[in-house]
């Protein structure tokens, strides 16, 4: 056991303090979940988008047959919560009764509050805790009080959780179960970086930590209540001198990258083979999420060509201004694109190059793809099923009146149509591929040594070694 390490009190049982992070679409499911919290720690089903299952044990494909967004929606709505059920259902069954299973949703998801209702309704004694990030979920606490269920609200500052806890959590303070410190130069997914920071420049986390548990101090509530690190988790070895310390109270670790490997993890084995072959840098911190947020992903071809697609971008005006003096004659049908003769030049060299279609962004740019680049993001925007509560992509909103009120942006990209193939056997070249940036240790501990794929106890029992 490594030196400190000692079980911890979550929703009324006694736990690791380990906490599996809650992989988007269908990449932590009821299988690695079920096996984590029958280890004893925090096992997390993912309720984004999750699988369903026929009578044969087949996963249910999901077909969005409805003519309208709105159709479409309200069909994912329902698939959410059909396979959320399943999974917990699955989870606990699983667990034994052993740890705890949390359910994880993103609260700028499609329907998320719909949702989150649907599967605790019909989860009842199953379900412990409710992690939510990707946003700043003001009615995360109201929903978990409805249900008597733990919520951790996942944060990347102190002033975020302080904003949180005065317009909302401190009404039902007792339900706090946790406070996720996701890092936002360290964790894969989705990322709360603000404005205010620099992506090229990460922060040491002890400080933000620090600085999280002080104004949580400054709330009264009470250091037994633990702050999860999460982002950047490895080895126990490497936080030694968090546990345990004073100055942070309760801390407990979530793994998000490493339990992918697993022989319980539900991805596809060819994503699985290329994580043993990343290096350090190969994950990037980008922002072509159609959230709107930061994000860390492989970065593979699917990645570099967002990069190339944004980089073969100009900015035009309708009408000449001292700067804008030459009409654009390539890649658009019309006169009313000004641009600089240096971008000129450039535009002529991407249409010779085969980049022959020019489309407008939200920030009055033009960028040039491919004739085959243009349908697709056509065809991928026009088949929107709506799975977030605002997307830059499609232009889609899940309330009022149903749009964003931007133009679509085709510098971003389908983001349920991406996760759904990689979860489900999909070109792990050709996909958005989530992971954190000490993916790379795959292919350096010794642990995976000679392709050794754990089982999630065996995961477990090696983390508290402190390796």
């Amino acid at each position: 056991m490594f030196k400190g390490l000692k079980p911890i009190i979550y929703h009324g049982r006694e736990v690791w303090p380990l906490v599996e992070g809650g992989k988007g679409v269908s990449a932590t499911n009821h299988a690695s979940a079920g096996a984590w919290a029958a280890a004893g720690g925090i096992g997390t089903v993912s309720a984004v988008n999750a699988d369903s299952y026929d009578s044969t044990g087949a996963i249910v494909e999901q077909v969005y047959n409805g003519k309208t967004r709105r159709e479409r929606h309200e069909q994912l709505i329902r698939y959410s919560i059909a396979g959320a059920v399943e999974q917990v259902t699955r989870a606990h069954e699983i667990s034994g009764g052993k740890g705890a299973i949390n359910i994880n949703v993103l609260w700028e998801m499609g329907g998320a509050q719909e949702i989150l209702h649907g599967v605790l309704e019909r989860t009842k004694g199953m379900v412990h805790g409710v992690t939510c990030g990707a946003g700043m979920p003001y009615k995360l606490s109201e929903i978990a009080a409805q249900y008597g269920v733990s919520y951790l609200p996942i944060v990347s500052s102190g002033r975020a959780f302080r904003a949180l806890w005065k317009r909302a959590y401190s009404k039902v303070a007792d339900l706090l179960g946790a406070v996720v410190y996701e890092d936002p130069w360290l964790a894969g997914g989705h990322n709360g970086l603000s404005n205010a920071e620099d992506p090229l420049k990460p922060e040491d986390p002890y400080p933000r930590v620090k600085a999280l548990r002080d104004v949580m101090r400054e709330a009264g509530i009470s250091d037994t209540v633990p702050i999860v690190m999460a982002g950047g988790v490895w080895y126990l070895r490497d936080w030694e001198n968090w546990i345990d310390n004073p100055e942070l109270g309760q801390i407990a670790f979530q793994y998000g990258t490493r339990p992918l490997l697993t022989q319980e993890s539900p991805i596809p084995q060819a994503w699985k083979d290329r994580l043993l072959t990343l290096n350090e840098g190969d994950v990037l911190l980008h922002k072509f999420s159609p959230t709107g947020f930061y994000s860390s992903a492989v970065r593979n071809p699917f990645l570099q060509n967002l990069e190339a697609r944004s980089a073969r971008q100009i900015a035009f005006a309708r009408d000449a201004d001292d700067s804008k003096t030459h009409q654009l004659d390539v890649g658009v049908r019309g006169k009313n694109f000004w641009v600089s003769l240096t971008d000129l030049q450039r535009a002529r060299e991407w249409f010779g190059a085969g980049f022959t279609e020019a489309l407008r962004t939200p920030d009055d740019t033009l960028i040039f793809v491919t004739p085959e680049e243009r349908k697709l993001i056509q065809t991928d925007q026009a088949e929107c099923m709506g799975c977030l509560s605002h997307c830059g992509f499609s232009s889609w909103k899940d309330h009022d009146d149903f749009t964003t009120g931007y133009l679509a942006d085709p510098r971003s990209f389908c983001i349920q149509k991406t996760l759904q193939a990689i979860a489900h056997g999909g070109d792990v070249e050709q996909n958005l591929m989530f992971a954190g940036h000490n993916a790379y240790n795959f292919k350096t501990d010794p642990f995976y040594s000679n392709g050794f794929v754990p089982t999630v106890k065996q995961l477990i029992d090696r983390i508290l070694t402190g390796d």
